[in-house]
């Protein structure tokens, strides 16, 4: 049975869909050396770069968050599989500058294996840079060790505030500081009800029941916590809302960034019941949404789900995440 999607040959996935997404973002972002996508308006050198990685399949992260006020360079693999090291060193080699460039890795094998023999490489040509690795899922367990805990979509307010703090000019240490406070004090939790499949064979990723759902899927069909009935968005919003709150140590009176992360084939209308569903539990321990997002910004192809991100916020990570900024995935004015 042929797969149902409106591709050409598989092998040239990523080339075509880069230069898709380059045409209809040419106005903020432009394709260099195949895979590395750019700001088209480079900021200036005094200013700290930020360079991210990972492979692609998930549109619009992670290159939609490349443009003023977020990311300088995101460096592309092939569907769900990291860049080699030589591409990133490349991209290392283009945004470096005195000002430094903050490196920022999810935790993923492919994607901290390409990471650190890239960075190693770049130590050699005296690139200054601080790496950060992104590790928001809680599926482990939120006491779990860093190294076993996934980045999702977490990295997206990241990049946008860590992006932010770059724009205004703070140094390199102050920008890695800001991020890793926010790296910090978020947590994400994911949840399927369907599979996808892998658009270059045509394989499903995972197994799930017409029947069930699993809360803490990872984006690529890694286990989470088991399979379960199905629940209601209310049910479904409050038992994945207070694993989070627990895991960020939120309490009555804090703020909260929220986001509700479509997984690609989950509709708005679902998304949107589910965020009313976190905020009818989070009004009942006095918890106040401070800023929110409901919609897709890493995707898993056509999985049905979501990824729900808490994070706690003060009065400057607030301020960076309102901050302007102009990228395909999120503008701000």
């Amino acid at each position: 049975m042929p797969m149902k999607k409106f591709i050409n040959d598989p092998k040239n996935l990523t080339r075509e869909l880069l230069e898709g997404f380059a045409i209809a973002h040419r106005d903020t972002i432009t394709l260099k050396s195949e895979k590395i996508v750019c700001r088209s308006q480079p900021k200036p050198t005094s200013k700290v770069a930020l360079v991210t990685l990972g492979g692609s399949g998930h549109e619009p992260a992670l290159s939609g968050f490349v443009g003023p006020g977020a990311l300088d360079f995101s460096v592309v693999g092939d569907i769900f599989a990291a860049p080699g090291p030589p591409k990133v060193l490349e991209a290392l080699r283009m945004a470096h500058r005195d000002a430094g460039i903050l490196f920022i890795v999810l935790n993923h094998a492919g994607d901290v294996m390409s990471a650190d023999m890239a960075a190693k490489m770049a130590d050699k040509e005296g690139i200054k840079y601080h790496m950060i690795l992104t590790h928001d899922d809680i599926a482990p367990g939120a006491n779990a060790p860093a190294e076993d805990r996934r980045g999702l979509v977490g990295c997206c307010p990241l990049y946008k505030i860590a992006g932010a703090a770059a724009e205004a000019g703070k140094n390199l240490e102050e920008v890695a500081a800001i991020a890793n406070r926010f790296n910090d004090n978020m947590a994400t939790l994911a949840v399927a009800m369907r599979t996808a499949t892998h658009p270059a064979s045509g394989q499903t990723i995972f197994d799930l029941a017409e029947n069930e759902m699993e809360i803490g899927m990872g984006q690529h069909g890694e286990a989470g916590t088991g399979p379960s009935p199905i629940l209601t968005a209310d049910q479904t919003a409050e038992l994945m809302c207070s694993r989070l709150v627990a895991a960020v140590g939120a309490t009555a009176g804090d703020r909260l960034l929220l986001v509700i992360n479509g997984a690609g084939a989950t509709t708005l209308m679902e998304l949107y019941i589910v965020l009313r569903g976190c905020k009818k539990y989070l009004d009942t321990l006095g918890i106040h949404i401070a800023a929110t997002h409901c919609g897709e910004w890493l995707t898993v192809q056509e999985m049905a789900g979501f990824q729900m991100c808490v994070a706690k916020m003060d009065d400057e990570l607030l301020a960076y995440y309102h901050a302007p900024c102009r990228t395909p995935a999120m503008t701000v004015p």
